[in-house]
């Protein structure tokens, strides 16, 4: 896949929204335990220094809890679950009292809150941290929170360029994170209709090797929808074939893969994933499905006519 990044516009006053590219990209190996990306540049002077400068250090006790705040915040994100990112939140804003008028503690903030799913107060982070420093989102994992918190804003446009800087670095992601990415850029993809739904399916392809667990089901029938929707009916039947032969509604309930499916583009994407599946094994299911998309967002949206169609065939008994 080859994704270029690019610019977002906000609202409709044609703000310009920078979208971080690729070419800035560099792990540091002198970086601190569990800071992901390159050092702070504000904490290069502490790294150089010999550990036995006791006095070089203790010149600077404000950067010193500065960056000792930033790696470990940083650590407690990489940890994983809602009470790590409490905590890392409040490290981060501590890294900002110490030293103020930085970029990082808000790149941290931000991530943490969209861990903890408080999406306009992560977007209002990394706003700040974007004000400080134009380049303060190039990190992958900066991308992926800062991408999702755009979509759930309403910011599809801006979210799709967000992701397109961040596909080709996806691999950097934690492997958790891999598939929920890539699931969330192809929801927006499809979301403009004929024009995103091939790149929803390259995408997807990638998706299903890269999810985990419950979520490996949501990137297989996401693609087997793709298919369908792009009129690619046998390649859609051998996607389904892969997918679970279970009633998939459960599976789209549970907490996975609400995940991916509140984006911009999605909250009703989970009638036509769960229709699309129970075509063949309840047809009944299968009506209500495409009716209840149908009736609601999604009948206003770019894949209504699909939607009718399915109906309509179900209706005449023919999946």
């Amino acid at each position: 896949m080859a994704f270029s990044p690019g610019f977002g516009r906000v609202g409709g006053a044609r703000a310009m929204v920078r979208v971080p590219g690729a070419d800035r990209v560099a792990r540091s190996a002198s970086a601190p335990s569990g800071w992901a990306g390159a050092l702070p540049v504000e904490c290069a002077p502490l790294e150089s220094a010999s550990a036995s400068n006791v006095w070089e250090r203790a010149k600077s006790p404000a950067l010193r809890r500065y960056c000792d705040r930033l790696a470990s915040s940083a650590a407690k994100l990489a940890g994983g679950g809602a009470g790590e990112a409490d905590e890392a939140e409040r490290l981060a804003e501590e890294a900002d009292h110490a030293l103020p008028g930085h970029a990082p503690p808000a790149v941290l903030r931000g991530r943490a809150l969209a861990r903890l799913g408080q999406w306009r107060d992560a977007l209002a982070a990394f706003e700040v941290a974007q004000s400080l420093d134009p380049h303060a989102l190039e990190e992958p994992e900066a991308l992926f929170a800062w991408g999702r918190a755009l979509g759930r804003a309403g910011r599809a446009a801006d979210a799709e360029a967000a992701f397109h800087a961040l596909l080709p670095r996806v691999a950097s992601l934690p492997l958790a994170e891999r598939g929920p990415a890539e699931i969330d850029a192809a929801l927006l993809a499809a979301g403009r209709g004929t024009k995103g739904i091939d790149e929803a399916i390259a995408i997807l392809r990638e998706a299903r090797h890269d999810a985990e667990d419950s979520l490996q089901t949501v990137a297989l029938l996401g693609l087997a929808l793709a298919f369908d929707r792009a009129d690619q009916r046998d390649e859609a039947r051998l996607a389904l074939a892969s997918a679970v032969h279970l009633d998939p509604r459960p599976l789209l309930a549970e907490a996975p893969a609400r995940g991916v499916l509140d984006d911009v583009s999605a909250p009703y994407e989970a009638d036509a994933l769960a229709a699309i599946a129970l075509e063949r094994s309840d047809p009944r299911a299968a009506r209500e499905a495409w009716s209840s998309y149908v009736a609601g967002p999604g009948g206003k949206g770019p894949w209504a006519d699909n939607a009718r169609a399915h109906v309509s065939r179900a209706g005449r008994g023919t999946p």
